[in-house]
């Protein structure tokens, strides 16, 4: 009886400590989770042209939402409105639709596709590594690349301007100081992207530009 149990208890032991903690099992599901979504594609019905109509009321901020997924593009392809649509001042989209802004309306073509990120993706070659030779690999910017930039931007006479500054990507923008008694609104009156900080409507500030590459 007493081997018996002895033998019991060096089995308890011996599948505790087989047992996995709570971190390598996270580990695994995480594993066994991008393996199941890594060849993930829509279903055959993606790779279409879809129209939307999608219209400013009150010449007030919308978003129509549509997945536009990876690799597609947006085109205006008929102006409803008497006030002019402009991409990047009164219409423009992202990954999650089309926004419309001003009084814009339009019917706009979505050509939605799905574009592989696979090896390869990303900016191209260029200055240092990413080029051929020795130090071919993904390219990264110089030193002084991750640095905080103050930037004033002030749209003339209500009139859109585009302020330029390689913002890159990882970093993030942000108003340090208004000028003008126009607020200026993020999305509405002020934006940015990866040409630099764009204002309208007035909007005069002071921007900090966090620059980091991630």
């Amino acid at each position: 009886m007493i081997k018996l149990l002895g033998s019991m208890a060096a089995l308890v032991v011996c599948a505790a400590s087989a047992a996995p903690s709570s971190a390598q099992t996270a580990d695994v599901a995480r594993a066994l989770g991008a393996a199941q979504y890594a060849d993930w594609r829509p279903g055959p019905d993606w790779d279409r042209d879809i129209d939307v109509r999608c219209a400013s009321e009150d010449y007030h901020y919308n978003l129509c939402q549509v997945d536009t997924g990876r690799g597609s593009s947006v085109s205006l392809i008929r102006q409803i409105s008497d006030t002019r649509c402009i991409e990047g001042r009164t219409w423009g989209w992202n990954r999650g639709g089309i926004w419309v802004d001003g009084g814009c309306e339009a019917v706009f073509r979505v050509q939605r596709r799905w574009a592989d990120a696979g090896p390869g993706a990303g900016p191209g070659p260029g200055p240092g590594p990413g080029g051929p030779g020795p130090d071919a690999g993904p390219w990264r910017p110089g030193p002084d690349w991750n640095r905080t930039i103050v930037l004033r931007c002030a749209s003339e006479d209500y009139g859109y301007r585009l302020c330029q500054v390689d913002t890159g990507r990882g970093s993030a923008v942000r108003i340090s100081r208004q000028f003008s008694k126009t607020r200026c609104v993020e999305g509405r009156t002020w934006g940015w992207n990866r040409a630099g900080v764009w204002v309208d409507r007035g909007c005069d500030a002071e921007f900090r530009i966090d620059r980091r590459w991630r």
